[in-house]
């Protein structure tokens, strides 16, 4: 992290404790040249908190500039169709990679309907390919397109969704600093909510814990598919 760099997440429901302490080494690892302030506006709440500053143009709470962090390669796990993925395949597009549970009945389709409705707001030209990082073993080509389906994402532009065992999938999470619990609670699996937005060079330039604002992450998508230099 660059010194002086400043780093505060906004206030949020409670979570497990492993799962925060994670969350804040995202940032910390993450962090190089991050900087972002946050409030909550009258009209929102504690759980939807409003950037008020930009960096790099960006809105995110952890940003990047432009050719300061290139995303970690994914190059060893099949999406839905069966077909290795690999995510410099996508160099020219905008891409939003997220960690999904299609069984999950609680954070993850709300993550994933305000995704899409971010998408929505977009051109269809400007919307990003979405990479959803399985976070479940139990995922099958199934029922990630039940949940793509059902949560909004399948119809607003191209999706792959990466499955494998938790030994296939762990060091995609640790890449990208997500923690995922051992077991399920409550038969739901605790993980990082969170969402990188990845530029057309195949740099990290903005990133969300949920919940965020689909305003600010439909801004930052316009941003990347219109700047010469994403």
């Amino acid at each position: 992290m660059k010194a002086g760099a400043g780093i505060s997440w906004p206030s949020r429901p409670a979570r497990p404790v492993a799962e925060v302490a994670l969350s804040l080494m995202l940032a910390a690892v993450l962090g190089l040249g991050v900087g972002f302030a946050v409030h909550s506006l009258t009209a929102g709440t504690a759980a939807s908190p409003a950037i008020v500053s930009t960096h790099f143009g960006m809105h995110g709470e952890a940003t990047w500039a432009a050719g300061a962090h290139p995303a970690p390669p994914i190059e060893t796990l099949p999406d839905q169709t069966g077909h290795l993925f690999s995510l410099a395949s996508l160099r020219g597009r905008s891409v939003a990679i997220v960690f999904f549970d299609s069984h999950c009945t609680q954070e993850c389709p709300l993550e994933g309907r305000e995704l899409a409705s971010a998408e929505q707001s977009l051109p269809a030209a400007q919307r990003p390919v979405l990479v959803a990082v399985s976070v479940n073993p139990l995922d099958t080509p199934a029922s990630a397109a039940h949940a793509a389906k059902a949560w909004g994402l399948a119809s607003v532009g191209p999706w792959h969704w990466l499955m494998g065992t938790r030994r296939q999938l762990a060091p995609v999470w640790a890449a990208y600093h997500v923690y995922v619990s051992p077991h399920p609670v409550n038969g739901d699996i605790q993980h990082t909510e969170v969402v990188y937005l990845i530029d057309r060079r195949g740099d990290m330039r903005s990133g969300y814990l949920y919940p965020f604002l689909p305003g600010f992450v439909t801004s930052d998508l316009r941003t990347l598919a219109g700047s010469k230099r994403a």
